[in-house]
């Protein structure tokens, strides 16, 4: 380890503990998190079961930045360079359309078979896995809607397929022993404004009632459910609104997503999750960046992560939460993509963790709002970053921006040999 690295670190630890924060502790609190990480960042969204699907349910991905995984083989490789530049050990996020198998299978008839490459690399590599059915570009999605969709037989097929996924997160989370948080989101709505509002919520109900009929282990499998304020093509109606799977999550006792990009602009989750936490068992969060609506880009260290991770930590939520990112961008290297916002992510909670919460409850408690503000604004400028330097130092991952030249050349002997 660096001495400059361990100096400053020694410096930055004697800080924290005048006010009784021990930093062995967070630290070690911090390395038991983890990260979910998206597979789709790797390959523009495209998946493997079906090249020549165009996207659809209003997920676009913009750019042509070199390098996109063509194949399972080289999705799994760029994520163990991810993997390799990021502290801890975490979670691979699959869609059902990522399936590794010869066989040519359709939706509603994948197994976990298909997706036994994925177990065993998961394996070797330590690592858990988490699931979602993909009800989007696909033939019997084309026309905006799936699980609520009108004609019975397309609603029994994506019905089919969500029962599929279910079982293979079982499988993942029996198999790996880390449970397999398996989440429901489907594109259904109107781009104008819908004749009937209550129909198409109606057969939503009944669908997901079935999807979820089989009572799986949750040791071994999670089920989540996502919501969505307006998509390309739904900006009028989304059926599966906020407020209908917060009703149907608490309910059914299903883990509720919240989606940093899914709101209004002026809405932020990380103040919804004290309220939302006081009714539900566990809450999935898929952390973004919107910039204009649900753009989902790369995410960083902007205020609203580091009041996610305030949040969670303050709330006493992490041990109920389970952390995904979900952005995709095509405009630079994916890999760092991955680096940037993963890092990213644990380094909130990690600031979350440094700060002097007991303290400031305590000051508000007492109306001593005056010394709330002032620690507030202090602990911003206190040196995090020598307590973030020293646990990458001490999980053998790169320093600081040393992990960008690995991805440069990375890219060079790897990404770039693949083309455009």
């Amino acid at each position: 380890m660096q001495q400059k690295v361990q100096q400053s670190f020694e410096e930055a630890k004697e800080l924290y503990a005048r006010h009784g924060i021990d930093v062995g502790q967070v630290l070690s609190r911090l390395e038991n998190i983890k990260i979910s990480m998206h597979c789709w960042q790797g390959d523009d969204v495209r998946g493997f079961l079906s090249q020549d699907q165009d996207l659809t349910g209003g997920i676009s991905v913009t750019g042509n930045y070199p390098g996109a995984a063509r194949t399972p083989a080289e999705l799994r490789a760029d994520l163990e360079k991810a993997f390799s530049l990021i502290p801890g050990k975490h979670k691979v996020n699959l869609h059902a359309i990522y399936a590794d198998t010869e066989e040519k299978v359709e939706l509603d008839q994948i197994e976990p078979k298909h997706f036994q490459k994925w177990v065993d690399w998961s394996k070797v590599n330590g690592l858990g896995l988490d699931f979602n059915p993909t009800c989007f570009s696909h033939e019997k999605s084309k026309d905006g809607f799936t699980l609520s969709h009108p004609d019975p037989d397309i609603r029994k097929f994506w019905i089919d397929h969500c029962k599929a996924s279910r079982k293979i997160g079982a499988y993942f989370g029996e198999q790996l022993g880390q449970t397999c948080v398996t989440n429901v989101w489907v594109p259904d709505g109107f781009k104008d404004v819908p004749a009937d509002r209550m129909a198409p919520r109606q057969r939503l109900k009944d669908a997901l009632d079935q999807v979820f009929e089989e009572e799986l282990n949750p040791a071994h499998n999670l089920d989540a459910v996502e919501s969505k304020l307006f998509g390309l093509g739904s900006e009028a109606y989304v059926v599966g609104s906020h407020e209908f799977y917060m009703g149907y999550g608490i309910q059914n006792k299903k883990l509720i997503c919240l989606d940093a990009g899914h709101f209004h602009p002026t809405e932020v989750i990380s103040n919804k999750l004290s309220a939302l936490s006081l009714f539900t068992d566990g809450i999935l969060l898929h952390v973004s960046r919107p910039m204009r609506w649900d753009s989902d880009h790369v995410v960083t260290l902007d205020d609203e992560l580091i009041d996610i991770g305030r949040e969670l930590v303050r709330g006493d939520l992490l041990d109920k939460s389970h952390i995904g990112l979900d952005f995709f961008d095509a405009s630079i290297n994916r890999v760092a993509a991955w680096v940037i916002g993963t890092r990213n992510t644990i380094k909130a909670l990690l600031r979350a963790m440094l700060d002097p919460v007991e303290a400031l409850k305590q000051a508000e408690l007492e109306g001593d709002y005056t010394t709330r503000l002032a620690l507030t604004e202090e602990f911003k400028s206190y040196p995090f970053g020598a307590i973030w330097d020293y646990y990458c130092a001490k999980q053998g991952v790169p320093v600081r921006e040393e992990w960008l030249a690995e991805v440069k050349t990375y890219e060079k002997e790897v990404l770039l040999k693949r083309g455009v």
